[in-house]
């Protein structure tokens, strides 16, 4: 897919976002001029994209859904719970055909069908309109507005047309353009026979920190000597934004337009993070010519703690600045969530209209962001979990009427950070995860002996749902049934790094939660010996670092525990925990981390403290993925892999 195919297919998925946002309240508040007008630019901005290449199927629709759009803002057209309804299936079209192009570069075999369907669907809700209803035409201004005189003024005796008449133009780009890949000095410098040139500020420029280079603040006005029809072709794509007017023969300086450079592209990134960046390179530069003439000491025969110290000082400076650039390129990488989950509460809508349900979506999101690739990875799950949420959970409005809930169900998305940590949860008020039908579908399945089966606890039944092909819906549809949602959201969440758990109330609801991590973190871990063996222990999870008198340490039921501030602390061995064969500790002080749990806190007793350093994290992925206890993994400096442990998770 080429360069400007690939850009399109960005900002087509960005124009259906906010196309979406805008349709949905549309539905609570028909009389909403913003979000009226809001998506007619939407679906104006696609169409004019869509007209660089040759997609006629989906032009034609978009101009039809265009076209809607105008009556409905021009007051020719009431905005009722049909036309909303054309204008959502547009919308839905234009996101499938653009994963098509973004596929294949290309749209469907059957876009002539489809697209057509609904393109003839869109103009017959038109029809509807006044008599006199059609699509909005291009405004003319008088030939004495100040602007054409004030544009004049810097010029003389300037060439006319072929009709002895100039064409003025009145160009005021949205100022969110550049967002949408529009570049306005590109577009006028494509103006033909373009004639004159003013370009000025809408608001005054504002500077120091307040100013914006994002936000575009021009207003261009130019004359030409073509044609106004030729004129306007080349305006096509911003008909909205442009003014054109055809006036009479006036005197001016004749004074060829400027050259115009076109600018690069560009990353959308917060300058402060660049900065960030930079900073730290200018140090770590100065570090290393530090470090230049720590060398150069050496070389000349220099020897002795002194240099000894002045090179572990140089190495300490640096670690610390590579662990401030990895964070600073990890803030880079860093995006919102509310891209990912901005397309939920249309899906959402779909998926209840399919099945005859009356649900309530609601989306709190504060900002959360996370690693692109995280962010990324969530919207499958995600939407296997709303669509379940919906399907399984939500019943019937009859039903709900019938057992005293409202005939609307409610379908909640909460997400938060919790240090580097996201949590996701996603909470339906239906009927709750029913674990007799679960148990019943695994007898007959006879996925564990039956005696096996009837000793689960209930949330030890309800994990039945992530085991793949379990379902157990009594048909198969298009919307699910088929066995594979909770199984794919737990293997998606696995590859991402986190970890996802369900809970549910019978009559009252399910909550499944996800876990995941932030980004692929720098993490200072605690090493500690076992067994053996070395494993990190994350200090974000160590309250403190104890040596404990073994005639301290007495039996409580099963365990042991010791007390430690007048405080309690069950104690537990990490080679227990994790299942190695060590020889039982004889006398002398225990060597205790004081964990956090879900509780309260515990302590875990090892063999050795080992060392504390700080280390790149990486998820468990493949067969390992989501292990029970363990965090993740990270390459140590003589090439030997160390196990990064979740002591919460191990203590359970």
């Amino acid at each position: 897919m080429d360069d400007l195919l690939e850009q399109f297919v960005i900002e087509g998925r960005e124009l259906v976002l906010r196309a979406s946002e805008d349709l949905l309240a549309l539905e609570e508040q028909p009389d909403d001029l913003a979000a009226i007008d809001s998506a007619f630019r939407s679906v104006h901005t696609l169409k004019g994209s869509v007209g660089l290449f040759d997609f006629a199927p989906f032009a034609a629709m978009l101009r039809a859904a265009e076209d809607l759009l105008g009556a409905v803002r021009d007051g020719d057209l009431a905005l009722d719970e049909s036309v909303v309804g054309y204008l959502f299936g547009c919308i839905n079209q234009t996101e499938r055909w653009l994963d098509a192009i973004a596929s294949t570069g290309r749209l469907p075999a059957d876009a002539e069908d489809e697209g057509g369907t609904l393109t003839t669907a869109l103009s017959a809700a038109l029809a509807r309109s006044a008599p006199d209803a059609s699509p909005r035409a291009d405004t003319s201004l008088s030939a004495n507005d100040d602007w054409i005189d004030r544009l004049l003024a810097r010029s003389a005796t300037l060439p006319v047309g072929d009709a002895g008449v100039l064409v003025a133009i009145h160009y005021t780009p949205d100022p969110d353009c550049f967002f949408r890949g529009d570049d306005p000095v590109a577009i006028v410098k494509k103006t033909p026979g373009l004639a004159g040139l003013r370009i000025s500020s809408r608001e005054p420029w504002e500077s120091g920190p307040n100013y914006d280079p994002f936000t575009c603040n021009l207003v261009i006005d130019a004359l030409s000597t073509a044609p106004k029809t030729e004129v306007a072709t080349a305006y096509r794509f911003v008909a909205d934004q442009v003014r054109i007017v055809e006036i009479s023969r006036r005197s001016a300086t004749s004074q060829p337009a400027a050259a115009l450079e076109f600018p690069g592209r560009t990353l959308r990134i917060d300058p402060l993070r660049i900065d960030a960046l930079a900073d730290i390179v200018d140090e770590l530069i100065i570090a290393k010519n530090g470090l230049s003439q720590l060398a150069a000491e050496a070389e000349s025969g220099a020897m002795g703690q002194a240099l000894a110290l002045s090179i572990r000082d140089s190495q300490t400076r640096i670690g610390r600045l590579l662990t401030g650039l990895h964070n600073a390129v990890t803030n880079v990488r860093l995006v919102s969530l509310n891209t990912v989950l901005r397309r939920l509460p249309r899906m959402a809508r779909d998926i209840a209209g399919k099945l005859g349900k009356n649900v309530d979506f609601f989306l709190q999101c504060d900002d959360v962001e996370a690693d692109k690739s995280i962010a990324d990875g969530l919207f499958e799950p995600l939407l296997h979990i709303v669509r379940n949420a919906i399907d399984h959970g939500v019943e019937a409005p009859a039903r709900r009427v019938e057992v005293g809930k409202p005939a609307r169900g409610a379908v909640r998305l909460s997400v938060w950070r919790a240090g580097d940590q996201i949590i996701i949860e996603v909470i339906d008020d239906g009927q709750g995860i029913d674990t007799a039908r679960i148990r019943e579908v695994a007898r007959e399945r006879s996925i564990m002996p039956k005696e096996a089966i009837d000793a689960l606890s209930d949330e030890e039944a309800i994990d039945f749902v992530f085991a793949p092909g379990f379902s157990t819906a009594a048909a198969v549809s298009d919307i699910s049934g088929r066995g594979v949602g909770m199984d794919a959201v737990r293997a998606a969440v696995n590859r991402l790094g986190g970890r996802v758990s369900v809970d549910s109330a019978p009559g009252k609801g399910t909550t499944v939660r996800l876990t995941l991590p932030l980004v692929l973190v720098m993490t200072q871990v605690t090493v500690v010996a076992s067994g053996g063996q070395r494993f990190g222990v994350p200090m974000d999870a160590v309250v403190e670092i104890a040596r404990v008198a073994s005639d301290r340490i007495v039996p409580i039921r099963e365990g042991r525990a010791f007390v430690l501030r007048d405080r309690v602390v069950p104690l537990f061995n990490l080679a227990d925990l994790l299942g190695q064969d060590a020889a039982p500790r004889v006398g002398g002080d225990i060597k205790v981390l004081i964990v956090r749990t879900a509780d309260d806190v515990a302590g875990v007793a090892v063999d050795q403290f080992v060392d504390r350093m700080d280390i790149l994290l990486r998820p468990m992925k493949g067969l390992l993925a989501g292990m029970r206890g363990v965090v993740g993994t990270t390459l140590l400096g003589e090439g030997s892999v160390l196990m990064v442990l979740d002591l919460p998770g191990l203590i359970g």
